[in-house]
C-alpha cells in the first residue's frame, strides 16, 4: 500500500483537519467533532439541508457544502456510515428555523442512522426533519431483472439533487417544496459506471478486490460492490455506447427532451479520459434528437484511488434548468449563474 498518510487511523480525521485549516472561512466542525462539518454563513428562515457518508468519496459528500447547495454534512470513516449522534449535532447548528432536508444515498447504514437522527431532532429539539433517499445507479437494480428500483445505489447523481433542491431552498422555498424538487431530481437522474482498478482502504491496506490488466468491470460500485459483468477492456467509443445505451434504455427518451451529463472521474481517471468520453456522449445525444443543456466533467464522487468513470444523465424541463443554472459557491464546487 502507497498512500501519503501518518497512521491509517487518522486518515479520516487528519483529512478533515486539513480542510478546516484550508477552507475555516467557510466551513467548521460542531462540538469539537470535526466530522460534524458545517457552513459558516447562516441564513435565518431558510430552508436548511444536510447529507452525510462515508470518508473516500471526495468531493462527496462534505465538498458540497457552501452557498447554493447545503448547509451541514456528517462524516464517516471510509465507506462507513456517520453516525445518528453526529447528524443529530448537524442537524441542531444548521437549523435555521424552516425545517431540515435530509439527502442522501441509499445504504443500510445511512438509512438507519439518518432515520434516528431525525427521530431524536423531532423528539429532542423540535425540529422538522424530511428525507430523500437518492438511489441513482441503475447497475444496482436492472429495469426489467426486478421491479424494486429502491435497491439502487445513491452514486455521482446525487450531485444533480443538492444542485437542484440547494438552489431551491436559496430561493426561499419551504420544506416541502425543496424536498419535491429533490425526489423530482431523483426521478429523472440515471447513473452507470466502469472500474479499470481496486482501491485500498488504509485500515485494510490491500485491494479488497482485483481486475485484470485488460479487464473491466461495468456497474461496479463506488465501495467495490459486485458491477453486472467483468469484460475485456474496449475502446473508449464502445464503453460508451454500452453505458449510454443502458442508461437511455432505463429512463426512456423522446426526441426534444434535454439533459444535463455529468462525467464523473472515480479517483485515478485523467481529465482527458473524461473528455474523450464525453465527446461521444454528445455524438449520441445528437444522433438520438436528445439536447445537451450543460455538462460537468471531473471528479464529482469518487472512491479513493480506483481508475474509472460513471456517467450521469438528469433529465431536466424547465424548473430542473432553473435550478441548475443558479450560482453555487463551495469550497469543492463553485458555478456562476449559467445563461439558460
Amino acid at each position: 500500500m502507497k498512500k501519503i498518510m501518518n497512521k491509517p487511523e487518522k486518515y479520516v480525521d487528519e483529512m478533515l483537519a486539513g480542510i478546516y485549516c484550508a477552507h475555516k472561512k467557510d466551513l467548521k466542525c460542531v462540538e469539537d467533532d470535526l466530522r460534524c462539518l458545517v457552513t459558516t454563513h447562516k441564513h435565518p428562515g431558510k430552508v436548511s439541508i444536510a447529507t452525510g457518508g462515508g470518508s473516500g468519496h471526495l468531493p462527496l459528500f462534505l465538498g458540497y457544502v457552501g452557498e447554493g447547495m447545503l448547509d451541514g454534512c456528517s462524516v464517516g470513516d471510509v465507506f462507513q456510515s456517520p453516525s445518528a449522534e453526529q447528524m443529530l449535532a448537524v442537524t441542531k447548528e444548521i437549523d435555521n428555523g424552516a425545517g431540515v432536508l435530509y439527502i442522501y444515498g441509499n445504504y443500510n447504514g445511512d438509512i438507519f442512522n439518518f432515520d434516528m437522527a431525525a427521530d431524536m431532532a423531532d423528539m429532542e429539539e423540535d425540529i422538522r426533519v424530511e428525507s430523500v433517499v437518492a438511489g441513482d445507479d441503475i447497475a444496482s437494480a436492472i429495469t426489467g431483472e426486478t421491479d424494486d428500483i429502491s435497491k439502487r445505489r445513491g452514486v455521482a447523481g446525487i450531485f444533480f439533487v443538492y444542485k437542484c433542491a440547494g438552489a431551491a431552498a436559496a430561493e426561499g422555498k419551504d420544506l416541502d417544496e425543496v424536498k419535491a424538487v429533490a425526489e423530482k431530481v431523483c426521478a429523472n437522474v440515471r447513473t452507470m459506471g466502469i472500474a479499470l482498478s481496486p482501491c485500498i482502504v488504509p485500515r485494510v491496506g490491500e485491494a479488497g478486490f482485483s481486475i485484470g490488466e485488460d479487464e473491466m468491470e461495468v456497474g461496479m460500485g463506488i465501495h467495490g460492490e459486485t458491477g453486472i459483468r467483468v469484460e475485456k477492456l474496449k475502446t473508449a467509443d464502445e464503453i460508451v455506447d454500452d453505458m449510454m445505451g443502458m442508461l437511455l434504455k432505463d429512463l426512456p427518451y423522446t426526441e426534444g427532451d434535454e439533459v444535463a451529463v455529468l462525467l464523473n472521474g472515480l479517483g485515478a481517471t485523467p481529465l482527458d479520459e473524461l473528455y474523450i468520453m464525453m465527446n461521444r456522449v454528445g455524438q449520441i445525444l445528437k444522433e438520438k434528437g436528445i439536447g445537451l443543456f450543460h455538462t460537468y466533467a471531473g471528479e464529482f464522487a469518487t472512491s479513493m484511488e480506483m481508475a474509472g468513470a460513471s456517467i450521469s444523465l438528469c433529465k431536466v424541463d424547465d424548473e430542473l434548468k432553473r435550478y441548475l443554472s443558479a450560482s453555487a459557491d463551495t469550497p469543492f464546487f463553485k458555478q456562476h449563474k449559467l445563461d439558460e
